[in-house]
């Protein structure tokens, strides 16, 4: 496991009141995020969770309160200084149109004096570790970047001067459900590499259960409603307001909470664009299977091939094949694989490694079979805490009787004495 390079950060009593309002916009939050983890605030629509994130690096000021940032008070840092410490991620990535990919990416290093070099090899380094070739994009503009793209070079960017802090509002929100889920991944695996303290806002509790350590759960004015893992949350909300925020199909959403690397990845028939069709009959005979897996120069899936297509041959083999539409990482949750299995209809998804290589495939029946475990782990976890309250009430009980029998006997005693 990689060094924690993280910060432990400690709201107290954080307050915002701005001019005009009748009530604080943020009331007194006192909130402790580990150094290394990754912390989700997810509420309605004007709970606060932007401004109390946005005061972390000061672009709110704060009306009261501290801001620790590994015991040391940022609350009255030069702002500007205290900022080139702290990485910012926003919707749409923010970056600067004028300027190449590796020029966003440099901002910052630059600013903190950084050599041409240190800041050459780090532009490389990021834009490797977001999964995007540096030779490639290095020297693109914004606008020649799809929106994914543009999104995993603003996390890049706000990864640039090693900061120990991410605060991220929103960052994926504008993209689509696929791009979303592939740019979770990509910041579920950038994490395990690199264990930033990471500040996370979402509307979404489905991408704050996937995404998160812990998950504040935050009401009007960010009181803090439950704080805790999104296990708990989703097994054990703490009042109405939670599970009602939580929603309905709790069930479903613990498939959240497992990855697929935690279920068996399968190999399966696979076969070059290039290959011939002798090579392709043969990938799906030695595998005993109705289907091949076409991988481009890459490695990387690009389209389905049925054996029937197969025997047609020709120059039009590929053309009768259908496009993978879409893909899971190993850090995808068992529900971004149910629901790509569901979009592909064939039963299975294709998953890949980080530079979207083909590693293997995950089948509806392993999703099952993990579904049917959890199911039953979870009728076993009932049955132990209905055991364990029953046995809390035989104890009451044992006690009241035991108490009622101390009373009637000091009765009885005292009646002898009349």
């Amino acid at each position: 496991m990689a060094d924690v390079t993280g910060a432990t950060i400690r709201l107290e009593e954080l307050t915002k009141r701005f001019p005009g309002g009748k009530q604080p916009a943020v009331d007194r939050v006192t909130l402790e995020i580990p150094a290394g983890r990754l912390v989700v605030l997810v509420g309605p629509s004007g709970s606060g969770k932007t401004t109390t994130m946005k005061m972390i690096n000061r672009l709110i000021e704060p009306t009261s309160g501290r801001i620790m940032i590994d015991d040391r008070d940022v609350t009255h840092l030069d702002p500007v200084k205290l900022r080139r410490k702290i990485g910012y991620a926003i919707q749409n990535s923010g970056l600067f149109p004028h300027m190449t990919v590796g020029q966003n990416i440099a901002l910052v290093p630059k600013m903190l004096g950084w050599s041409r070099s240190r800041v050459s090899g780090r532009v490389d380094e990021l834009l490797e570790t977001v999964g995007l070739e540096s030779a490639d994009f290095r020297n693109r503009y914004p606008r020649q970047l799809s929106g994914g793209q543009q999104q995993r070079v603003g996390v890049a960017r706000a990864l640039a001067g090693d900061p120990p802090v991410l605060l991220m509002d929103e960052p994926f929100g504008a993209v689509d459900p696929i791009t979303r889920g592939h740019l979770q991944d990509e910041l579920i695996r950038i994490q395990h590499e690199l264990h930033k303290t990471i500040v996370f806002v979402t509307h979404d509790f489905d991408e704050a259960v996937k995404l998160g350590d812990r998950i504040v759960v935050l009401r009007e004015q960010s009181h803090i409603a439950q704080y805790d893992t999104p296990e708990a949350i989703l097994t054990s909300p703490a009042d109405d307001f939670v599970a009602g925020f939580v929603g309905a199909g709790a069930a479903l959403k613990r498939l959240t909470l497992s990855r697929v690397r935690e279920v068996e990845v399968k190999p399966f028939a696979t076969a070059s664009m290039r290959d011939d069709v002798a090579t392709i009959r043969r990938a799906a005979r030695e595998h005993g299977t109705d289907e091949v897996l076409l991988l481009d120069d890459r490695g990387r899936p690009t389209r389905w091939i049925r054996r029937e297509e197969v025997r047609r041959g020709g120059p039009g083999l590929t053309v009768t094949a259908h496009e993978v539409g879409d893909t899971v990482t190993r850090d995808a949750t068992l529900r971004d694989a149910l629901d790509a299995i569901l979009t592909e209809g064939g039963g299975k998804v294709a998953v890949t490694g980080a530079r979207g290589e083909y590693v293997g495939v995950v089948s509806i029946e392993t999703l099952m079979t993990s579904i049917q475990e959890m199911l039953e782990a979870d009728r076993e976890d009932a049955r132990v805490h209905l055991e364990e309250l029953e046995a809390q009430q035989n104890v009451q009980r044992f006690e009241e009787e035991e108490r009622a029998g101390h009373v009637d006997g000091a009765h009885a005693a005292e009646s002898d004495q009349r």
